[in-house]
């Protein structure tokens, strides 16, 4: 193995190492009205702020294709669900 690799995987161990637990933003839990993103039709999907009709058809036929959401970050895969906009509704869904 080359000696530049052994030092990187050194100083990069030793970097995370370093890392408090607490500087991880902990995931807040759904809300109680939360939409269930695997059995919503298209008009509650569009209950989900940020989420319009053609937001609602994507998601469906991604669902239809690929079978269901295993977790809420599958939405990121949707075409026009940034990350910003994820951030913002993912108290609002549920995928169970």
């Amino acid at each position: 193995m080359p000696r530049y690799l052994i030092y990187f995987l050194i100083v990069f161990s030793f970097a995370c190492s370093n890392h408090k637990a607490s500087s991880v933003a902990p995931i807040e839990a759904p809300f109680s009205g939360a939409i269930n993103i695997n059995i919503a039709n298209e008009k509650e999907l569009q209950k989900i702020p940020h989420i319009g009709p053609k937001n609602a058809r994507d998601i469906i036929e991604y669902r239809e294709q690929h079978g269901r959401f295993r977790r809420p970050e599958e939405l990121l895969l949707i075409d026009g669900i940034s990350d910003a906009r994820f951030r913002s509704i993912r108290r609002m869904i549920v995928t169970e």
